[in-house]
């Protein structure tokens, strides 16, 4: 691998490399900054984002649909989600690497096909079991197209205009997950299941139709493959993320199975890590990269921030239709606010705010305005309204685009061209593994806060609870009435649910708060708001 980060004091803008002619992956860059910006590739490479972050939430609301048709368990169905997260975790991080052995074009243009491809059989799927096949191949493949299109945009746009990249990019990967309930919901409802597959075919003919015409064509390099040190990352990544998909349904570590998962990820990455700081720039990932204080604080903040972000959104369905007794629809449009609050700060953030602030100071107003609006999901009750939820929904989506945007800047100030594709695979690795932990840990602070409410609160229901009785008056119940006692038990358990709720809420605002002494880590980026990336 090659170098992968500037020292301290180093201006890379006067640093000659031998990639700065050819762009990273050893092939020549895209459309060059001086000659303007060419929006056809921003399209392309948004679409080829959108392909991939769409697919990871607008399948959950076809979840049930699916599980009927296929006559499938609650513990089966829940690999059609993880054998596509565990497929792109386990491959993402060789986006530097393939990139380089095979070019860049190449790269994307085949995993750009092959999802479409992977996309029509899931939607054509006979059986649950090969679902989860052509899961596998849409997880690997859907795996280079946010890295591979984070790098072409960094390389398609000069200096001044990189924080209007990253809102572009980011109304592709931030805005299309929290949208992607409400457009799973319409298209479940009015047509299909199988319609949430194939929605990705015009998306995908988009974007290739607008690559192959603008992306120039590069040389592939000769390298050698670090074989072991692959092993040891597909083992050690698959078995970690094994274990945060399956940990719930399993019982976490009361299960054998995934007590030999946390081992196994644990050793595998013992050494990995070992293996990979001796070896330097000949392990399969340039774990120089975190020397990078930017970069790595950048990482820590942006697995934290997703969990903050996707931890909510994917129980507020459950929790809007089993709670609150919204339909689908309502539930998905609940969304519409936090999309279109995310959507106006990454516009703003990208041609107004990055570049004349300093990105650190943007990216804390996001963390605050993101948890912010988390704690206010926290104040609700079960009388609350559709706006009463959607309303802090909107002001986290304004939290959304100024975080992404600086943080996305600031983690690639100082890392040089050539090492691009291989740093923008491991800062989504983070991200990914932090949607992984942050749709774990809440499922997980549910199940248990849902236990322990629902047994505080049944020992204060007793025949001679006046509060009981007080409750059931109004509704003409009496306490020791078969009506009354199961009144009283649906109240009880919504009454615990809804604390569970709340736990969630409170606890991803809070680390919200936690991510932002990261910041002070990082050092102020050059020209005081965006960065340059290799330039």
């Amino acid at each position: 691998m090659t170098d992968a980060t500037a020292t301290p004091g180093d201006d890379p803008d006067d640093t000659p490399r031998d990639g700065a002619a050819n762009g990273s992956g050893g092939g020549a860059a895209p459309p060059a900054a001086e000659e303007g910006v060419r929006f056809t590739i921003v399209i392309a490479v948004v679409c080829a984002a959108i392909l991939e972050v769409l697919d990871t939430t607008i399948v959950n609301v076809a979840l049930p649909h699916i599980e009927a048709a296929f006559g499938a368990t609650n513990d089966q169905i829940t690999w059609v989600l993880t054998s596509y997260i565990v497929a792109s975790v386990v491959v993402m991080p060789l986006t530097g690497f393939l990139s380089r052995r095979i070019g860049r074009r190449r790269l994307i243009l085949s995993a750009v096909i092959g999802f479409a491809a992977f996309s029509v059989l899931c939607g054509l799927s006979w059986s649950l079991q090969a679902m989860v096949v052509f899961r596998l191949g849409q997880g690997i493949l859907g795996a280079f197209l946010i890295p591979l299109s984070q790098s072409i945009l960094f390389d398609a746009f000069p200096r001044e205009k990189r924080g209007q990249a990253m809102a572009m990019f980011g109304l592709g990967i931030v805005v299309a997950p929290v949208l992607g309930p409400t457009v799973g919901a319409i298209l479940t409802e009015s047509f299909s299941w199988r319609m949430v597959f194939f929605v990705n075919l015009p998306i995908a003919a988009l974007a290739l139709l607008l690559l192959l015409g603008e992306l120039p064509p590069d040389t592939p390099e000769k390298l050698r493959t670090d074989w072991t040190g692959l092993g040891l990352m597909a083992v050690g990544v698959g078995a970690l993320q094994f274990m945060l998909d399956q940990g719930e349904t399993l019982d976490w570590f009361s299960s054998r199975v995934i007590q030999v998962a946390l081992v196994t990820a644990i050793v595998a990455g013992i050494f990995f890590l070992y293996r990979g700081w001796e070896k330097g720039e000949k392990n399969i990932v340039n774990l120089g990269l975190f020397a990078d204080r930017n970069f790595a604080a950048s990482c820590i903040i942006i697995s934290g921030f997703i969990i903050t972000m996707l931890g909510v959104i994917s129980i507020q369905p459950l929790f809007v239709q089993n709670l609150l007794n919204f339909s689908v629809l309502d539930s998905g449009y609940i969304f519409i606010p936090r999309g279109l609050g995310a959507g106006f700060s990454m516009v703003i953030t990208g041609a107004v705010l990055s570049g004349r602030f300093d990105d650190r100071y943007l990216a804390a107003l996001g963390l605050i305005l993101t948890g912010s609006g988390n704690l206010m999901l926290a104040q609700l009750n079960l009388n609350a309204s559709f706006w009463q939820v959607a309303m802090p929904g909107a002001l986290s989506g304004l939290g959304m685009g100024l975080v992404f945007v600086p943080l996305s800047t600031l983690a690639f100030d100082r890392i040089s061209k050539e090492s691009q594709d291989e740093a923008s695979g491991l800062f989504n690795v983070t991200r990914q593994l932090g949607s992984s932990v942050g749709i774990a840990g809440v499922s997980a602070i549910l199940s248990h806060d849902l236990a322990v409410n629902s047994a505080h609160l049944t020992e204060h229901v007793t025949a001679f609870s006046e509060a009981a009785r007080a409750f059931l008056r109004p509704l003409s119940l009496q306490l020791d009435s078969s009506r009354g006692l199961e009144t009283l038990s649906q109240q009880v358990a919504a009454q615990a649910a809804m604390q569970a709720y709340i736990q969630v809420f409170r606890v991803t605002g809070y680390l919200a708060f936690a991510m932002l002494p990261f910041l002070l880590i990082m050092s102020k980026p050059k020209g005081g708001g965006s960065a340059p990336v290799g330039h």
